[in-house]
């Protein structure tokens, strides 16, 4: 359970960190208000997710989750740009995260 709640909470802060750009530092309400609806809810999760899984690990897992969802984000439905090795190196997390996990089980 902690593992699944620490996906979700990974997920949001994906959530977050786009609302935050959305927000145009703060002056849209709907963005402004998603970004701390999901940065809460993130947090709320880590929180009770280390519970279970080692402070280290957890972090290590949660923003790894973050910065994939986000930069899949940014390339798939923003259309930023990305290299091949950019998209390499991201790849590089997606292993380490699953390593991650896998060296907890």
């Amino acid at each position: 359970m902690s593992w699944m709640l620490l996906i979700v909470s990974g997920a949001m802060e994906c959530v977050w960190a786009v609302a935050l750009d959305k927000s145009a530092q703060f002056t849209r309400p709907v963005p402004t208000i998603i970004f701390f609806v999901a940065l809460a809810a993130s947090m709320f999760g880590l929180s009770h997710a280390v519970k279970d899984i080692p402070l280290g690990v957890a972090y290590a897992v949660w923003t790894g989750i973050g910065c994939i969802l986000t930069f899949a984000y940014s390339a798939l439905i923003a259309h930023e740009a990305t290299s091949p090795l950019q998209i390499v190196f991201v790849i590089g997390i997606v292993v380490c995260v699953a390593g991650l996990k896998i060296a907890s089980a």
